[in-house]
């Protein structure tokens, strides 16, 4: 991509950018087109991160390891469904997933969790996520009924209104009481020491951006 181009195309996402400045911007579009490859010969829309690429980047930058939270997190970015992260969704998504407010991070982590996107967490889709998520202890017992123990102690402390499951209300609640809660279903945000890593190494480039 030319110079030209890369400043206009900077200068558009930024507007729309809540937590990155126009050179931080910058940098997250440079990375971008290094990790997809510039193909100039191809549409702008069809340039973009698929599913594996995605699912890498999240598995070797910031350490995650659950494939179904990997794929709720690449679909949380992936905002039109249509398979591949573009770079107005990578600056987008990377903006909360980095440096989110306390309400976009719920919002966020609550999609995630919303695995058929109804807009609860039912007790089947907490079950499900807690039983990728934690590590599998070899026990005599069954294994799934300790995690059936643990969806029904979860719901005693989220679920405030009592009906078996839980409304962006309700998670709201008590992550507001306790913010641990926030990832309550499996990490699908970066830790401080991965996030710092990441911002350390990308942001990094200022000679390159005084250029322009």
């Amino acid at each position: 991509m030319n110079r030209k181009k890369l400043q206009k195309l900077t200068d558009n996402l930024t507007k729309n950018c809540k937590h990155f400045n126009k050179f931080e911007v910058n940098c997250l579009i440079k990375l971008f087109y290094n990790l997809v490859g510039d193909v100039p010969e191809r549409p702008v829309a069809v340039i973009g991160l698929d599913r594996n690429a995605f699912r890498n980047i999240l598995h070797v930058t910031f350490g995650m390891t659950d494939d179904m939270i990997m794929d709720r997190v690449f679909r949380g970015f992936d905002k039109d469904n249509d398979g591949c992260v573009n770079v107005s969704e990578w600056i987008n998504g990377l903006s909360v997933f980095l440096r989110g407010s306390l309400e976009e991070k719920m919002k966020y982590c609550f999609e995630v969790f919303d695995l058929n996107g109804d807009g609860f967490i039912s007790k089947e889709e907490m079950f499900h996520m807690l039983k990728n998520s934690l590590l599998k202890q070899p026990s005599e017992e069954d294994p799934d009924e300790g995690i059936k123990d643990l969806v029904e102690i979860t719901l005693k402390k989220m679920d405030h209104d009592h009906d078996g499951k839980l409304s962006f209300a309700d998670y709201e609640k008590a992550v507001r009481e306790e913010t641990l809660l926030l990832e309550a279903f499996g990490p699908c945000l970066p830790d401080p020491k991965s996030q710092m890593e990441f911002e350390t190494q990308v942001f990094k480039d200022l000679t390159d951006f005084n250029d322009m």
